[in-house]
């Protein structure tokens, strides 16, 4: 996922960049809005994280912007106003959501997840495939070999999530953020769980199992063999 933060404060600024790198994002960070601007108008993105009171051009303006020119990206505002009307504002302007600032950066990354959940871009995430297994978002189908696999309502979403972000490392507290929307770890091991439940329904007793441990970071799903697992 490419994020393009658009933020003049420079420590904000840094540390939102170290932050959704550290989490497996693309980042470029602009300091103004009139090179935020630019920056959406010559590359793709799938989602602006946008400063409010911004140099140059205001955030609210450039939400306006990239609504009117139809780019195809989320939009995540992040201000310090705080007030009802501000983020009534921020939303009609299209944003798809609102966040204030001082916040915690792992609500930050709850509400990109959630975002992406309901934004541009899903339809073509809607069939999913790792080697021979499929997952059909729209009908909630899941296949292996062409065999129906039935699943619970969170082990299709424990299972989306992994193959959305197929040969990438997911990190525990990434899976309780985006499959059960948890902001800490309520010590159950309740991911390592459900990825047991999902191995038990989704790999054969021949072959090595799609979903990968990772240890001391979390899971991938990949289609390729892991030297150890």
């Amino acid at each position: 996922m490419k994020i393009l933060v658009i933020e003049d404060d420079r420590r904000i600024g840094g540390f939102l960049e170290r932050g959704l790198v550290a989490e497996g994002y693309q980042v470029t960070l602009e300091p103004d809005g009139r090179d935020g601007l630019d920056r959406l108008r010559n590359d793709a993105f799938d989602l602006v994280i946008l400063d409010r009171m911004l140099p140059y051009i205001d955030g609210l303006e450039i939400c306006r912007l990239i609504r009117e020119e139809r780019f195809p990206v989320l939009i995540l505002m992040l201000t310090a106003k705080d007030s009802l009307q501000d983020k009534i504002d921020g939303l009609k302007g299209g944003a798809d959501d609102y966040l204030t600032k001082p916040f915690a950066f792992d609500e930050l990354l709850a509400r990109i997840i959630a975002m992406r959940r309901r934004g541009p871009g899903q339809d073509e995430r809607s069939l999913l495939r790792v080697g021979t297994l499929t997952l059909d978002s729209e009908s909630r189908r899941v296949t292996r070999n062409g065999d129906p696999i039935s699943l619970t309502v969170r082990e299709f979403e424990l299972l989306r999530y992994l193959m959305i972000n197929a040969d990438r490392v997911v990190s525990r507290e990434r899976l309780l953020n985006g499959v059960w929307e948890y902001g800490f770890d309520p010590g159950t091991k309740i991911v390592d769980v459900y990825v047991r439940y999902l191995r038990q329904k989704i790999d054969s007793a021949e072959g090595p199992s799609l979903i990968q441990t990772v240890r001391g970071i979390g899971y991938m799903i990949s289609a390729t063999p892991a030297a150890a697992t």
